[in-house]
């Protein structure tokens, strides 16, 4: 029954976004806009063709966090982007996905609310190795929280390689190394 009842919501936000998107068009062409409708369209296809990488890193609960995270109420917005087309057969989904819900957690905690806060998220999946670099916008009013996130102990494979914070911009750059099961 949760399983149907979170189906349905899913599709109540894709409805409401596609519906955004297509009241848009129209209005632009209403307005006689047709550089900006395609402006939108070529918008679309690039959206769906990111869409489409990240549900192909054969991540599938990553791939859901990352997908759904801008209707959750985070104070931030969320934006994506795979760097490739590899395959992630490295990377214990479940452990990448725990590791970044809960650094969208104490980000979310840290940063001002209903400010123009965003939060970019680069995916670069290789071989052996997936690096993911996370580059943040906004006004950081708890940089402690992240600070002590981020010295936290990870799991085997996981590495805050680089890190640098200032009180309106966070980088981070996270190295997973393959799982050795997988070897």
């Amino acid at each position: 029954m949760n399983r149907d009842r979170d189906t349905i919501e899913f599709l109540r936000h894709v409805r409401h976004d596609w519906l955004n998107k297509i009241q848009l068009i129209k209005g632009n062409m209403a307005l006689n806009k047709t550089e900006r409708v395609e402006e939108i369209i070529d918008d679309i296809i690039l959206e769906a063709q990111q869409e489409a990488r990240l549900s192909n890193l054969e991540l599938p609960a990553f791939a859901a966090k990352i997908l759904t995270s801008n209707w959750e109420s985070y104070s931030f917005r969320l934006e994506y982007e795979v760097l490739n087309e590899q395959k992630c057969h490295c990377i214990e989904d479940f452990a990448l996905t725990d590791w970044t819900s809960r650094f969208f957690s104490v980000l979310n905690k840290s940063i001002k609310k209903y400010h123009d806060n965003n939060l970019s998220v680069s995916i670069e999946p290789q071989l052996t190795e997936t690096r993911l670099f996370f580059d943040f916008s906004g006004i950081i009013e708890e940089k402690k929280l992240l600070i002590d996130f981020l010295q936290e102990k990870l799991k085997d494979g996981f590495l805050v390689e680089k890190s640098d914070i200032s009180d309106e911009e966070l980088t981070v750059e996270l190295l997973i190394k393959q799982h050795k099961d997988n070897n």
